[in-house]
């Protein structure tokens, strides 16, 4: 009975960091099109979450790699999942309350890593999956899509140089609807996954399913709905971050970043089933762009605190995982633990919200 609860307790965390990953991360793939006005806001967020819905259904090899490419599945127990879920929640909240887009993937990863390290110690961590498939590609991956950028903007204004702006920025205007769309796709397939890989590693842990069965129809579809919900909602004050703060994006630039973004993060996951930082990539992508143009026209004092957020987010969401997990067990194996800490994160997410919008702002003022 208390295995039942706790894999309950277990199930609804993790479709909350989704949710809380669907609302952090909505301005990688809606702050170009906003910040262009080739969208507006709500037709902007309400494609993205659609697009995230269908693309969680394209792919599964992100999941497989979070079930059984990062820790040993044979080790993990329910109250190690429910530990590292609460240390990349509370990484999501933080970032999100100070409008910093930091990468909830890695937040997650590293929020179960964390947990496992202090259940098992290094024998429950697969250190070469780890650098593998999450510090490698989490390297490369900007630095990919900064390139990718940089070159498709080059040719983007050597094709439209001499043309007249006015026609030239609406065509962009519309090719920024397709490219936009495409990111939100490619978002659902890498980002819906990884949700879908940790209720799988619970289930696994208590006993529902073996390591080698496929995921069930069920956990497709809650975390397709929960990060499409979490997007439809919107993280307006990162939105403004990506959009505005690292540079002023014309049309162009942001067609050239979105593209680039969805082609490294569709090839990432259908190719070889890397976890990437979605973030990362965007914010990779908005720099390239930005930097091909004038290298003075990015704002690099917003990019350097961007990526101090994406250097702490590993450690930071493990040290939470790990001292999450020391809190649930002081109330033994059973569903006390994660009850009280449930509790807590509630009471903190509530805290949050009050004095996000206790002024009367509204999202839509935001946006």
């Amino acid at each position: 009975m208390h295995s039942d609860l706790v894999l309950v307790i277990v199930v609804a965390t993790a479709l909350a960091f989704d949710f809380t990953n669907g609302f952090h991360d909505t301005a990688n793939a809606v702050a170009t099109s906003i910040s262009t006005r080739a969208m507006s806001p709500r037709v902007a967020v309400g494609i993205s979450a659609t697009l995230n819905f269908v693309g969680a259904f394209l792919s599964l090899k992100v999941a497989a790699t979070v079930a059984n490419g990062i820790v040993d599945s044979s080790l993990i127990t329910p109250e190690i999942v429910f530990a590292g879920l609460i240390g990349a929640i509370f990484w999501n909240l933080l970032t999100w309350y100070f409008g910093l887009p930091s990468s909830s993937s890695h937040a997650l990863i590293g929020g179960v890593v964390g947990s496992t390290l202090a259940a098992e110690g290094t024998k429950g961590v697969l250190g070469d999956g780890l650098v593998e498939k999450v510090v490698v590609p989490a390297l490369v991956a900007p630095v990919l899509a900064f390139s990718a950028a940089g070159l498709a903007i080059l040719v983007c204004y050597r094709i439209v140089g001499r043309r007249r702006p006015g026609p030239v920025n609406r065509s962009f205007r519309l090719g920024q609807i397709v490219s936009g769309s495409l990111f939100s796709l490619s978002h659902g397939t890498n980002d819906a996954q990884k949700t879908m890989g940790i209720i799988f590693l619970a289930l696994v842990a208590n006993g529902n399913l073996q390591a080698g069965d496929d995921v069930p129809t069920w956990v497709v579809i809650s975390a397709a709905s929960a990060i499409a919900a979490g997007t439809y909602v919107g993280g307006w004050r990162i939105i403004k971050t990506m959009g505005t703060r690292i540079i002023k994006m014309d049309p162009a630039q942001g067609f050239a970043a979105q593209a680039a973004g969805a082609s490294v993060i569709l090839s990432a996951s259908h190719v070889a089933g890397y976890p990437l930082s979605t973030t990362h990539v965007i914010s990779g992508a908005v720099m390239g762009a930005g930097a091909a143009k004038r290298v003075s026209a990015v704002r690099w004092g917003v990019a350097g605190n961007i990526v101090a957020a994406w250097v702490l987010t590993l450690p930071a969401a493990a040290t939470v995982g790990a001292l999450c997990f020391g809190v649930t067990r002081v109330f033994g194996r059973g569903a006390t633990g994660p009850l009280v800490v449930s509790i807590a994160l509630v009471a903190l997410l509530v805290t949050l919200l009050a004095r996000r919008f206790g002024s009367g702002s509204t999202l839509t003022a935001e946006a």
